[in-house]
Parts: structure tokens; C-alpha cells; sequence
């Protein structure tokens, strides 16, 4: 599987957190799609289905997470 580089990965997070403050998933049609493009493109990036997911998986890969975080390992 391709990764995602950290910074685009930095953004597409930077960018979806925006968007949710702004509560895009219940503004104009251009909003909500946007909205939406960005969880797609986080979830493309990250090899998820889900963008809760996806935002736990790039947490992983950006800068200054630490290598002995087993968040996602099954328990």
C-alpha cells in the first residue's frame, strides 16, 4: 500500500478539523461536498473505510507521533 506523505496528511486533517468546526456537513451543497472530499481523501490516503479511522491512522504517521503508541493494536 502507498502512503501518504506526513504533510499531505498534516493538511487533509488540518483541513477536515476546519471543516467540521464549521459544521460543513450541514451547510451549502458546495460545503457539505467538500466536506466530503476531504473524508474520502483522508480515508484514500490512509488505507481506511471510516474517516474516524482515517484521523486515528494519520495521527500515527505525522510528525511527533511516538513509535510505542499501540492505540490501534486489538487488545
Amino acid at each position: 500500500m502507498l502512503l501518504a506523505h506526513p504533510a499531505v496528511l498534516e493538511d487533509l486533517v488540518e483541513r477536515y478539523k476546519a471543516l467540521a468546526v464549521l459544521r460543513a456537513d450541514q451547510g451549502s451543497a458546495a460545503a457539505r461536498q467538500e466536506f466530503e472530499d476531504i473524508a474520502y481523501s483522508l480515508c484514500v490516503a490512509t488505507g481506511t473505510s471510516d474517516v474516524d479511522a482515517a484521523l486515528v491512522a494519520a495521527s500515527h504517521r505525522l510528525p511527533g507521533a511516538r513509535v510505542t503508541d499501540d492505540s490501534l493494536l486489538s487488545a
